[in-house]
């Protein structure tokens, strides 16, 4: 999975996308406070709360989106990564969902680390682990290591999770969460008010199985957090019935999302990993 080929291969992915990436990340920048308006530094997405006088019309004008002006006494942009590591996340039939997910964390990551930005990777699941932030080689190999190692498992606390992390957000950041967003749609939403003066990513990683229900007959059912079992039977009206309903969960997602400006993004396992990371990354 994390290898050094997966590195090298989205290293060659970010030279080839340098050109479209013209987001948050845009230039390196220096921690620099010398006081507002003496000097014009870099861009940034703009987020709900920024100052329209800030906006770039120019820049906007060029690529459809709008950007903030920043200046020397903006800090660096610290790029927040948490990571869905309770036990749903270990169901997969060619990889597992946590997998996929740690890859797409890792490239975020990748990318902040090459742009001298600070960036932290943490996980969740019945408890927060969160790292701190740092620049530079040492935190990629650190966090290298610690996603090699690391296996999902236990009752995920995603709204008590996130809702800690968001309190020790001290500074306006970005924020990516991966998970496969199977909570509830008021939940997430409560979660969500607390990033919201935040450029926020969420990414939804489900395996093919899910995304296609493939099966038909009797089965039982087991859940891989509080590992009961149901017996069900699954015919073809069950299974409209089911992605119907999965339609919905994503739609009312990505309208969750949007209500705070946040992107939304939802892939199958099946979907190769550089074309999911292309996808996110060059929005």
């Amino acid at each position: 999975m994390l290898e050094a080929d997966f590195l090298k291969h989205l290293n060659k992915l970010r030279i080839i996308m340098q050109k479209k990436v013209a987001s948050s990340y845009i230039g390196e920048r220096e921690s620099m406070y010398v006081g507002r308006g003496s000097m014009f530094r870099d861009h940034r997405i703009y987020v709900p709360g920024d100052d329209i006088r800030d906006i770039d019309w120019k820049v906007f004008a060029r690529t459809d989106r709008f950007h903030i002006k920043q200046y020397e006494d903006d800090r660096s942009l610290t790029v927040h990564i948490i990571l869905d590591y309770s036990a749903s996340m270990n169901f997969g039939e060619r990889i597992k969902k946590y997998e996929y997910a740690a890859m797409l964390g890792i490239a975020y990551a990748y990318i902040a680390w090459k742009n001298n930005e600070r960036f932290v990777l943490s996980t969740f699941a019945d408890s927060l682990d969160r790292f701190k932030a740092q620049q530079g080689k040492k935190q990629m190999a650190g966090i290298l290591e610690y996603l090699r190692e690391k296996k999902p498992g236990g009752k995920s606390k995603f709204k008590d999770s996130l809702v800690t992390y968001a309190k020790q957000i001290e500074t306006r950041s970005m924020v990516v969460v991966v998970s496969d967003f199977l909570y509830d749609l008021r939940e997430i939403e409560e979660v969500l008010a607390w990033f919201k003066t935040n450029d926020v990513v969420l990414i939804q990683v489900l395996d093919e199985a899910e995304t296609e229900i493939r099966l038909k007959g009797e089965f039982q059912l087991k859940d891989s957090e509080t590992q009961s079992i149901m017996k069900t039977s699954i015919d073809e009206k069950a299974r409209e019935k089911y992605l119907d309903q999965l339609a919905d969960h994503k739609q009312r997602l990505d309208w969750i999302a949007g209500s705070i400006g946040a992107r939304f993004f939802s892939f199958s396992t099946d979907i190769p990993i550089f074309d999911a990371v292309y996808n996110v990354l060059r929005k």
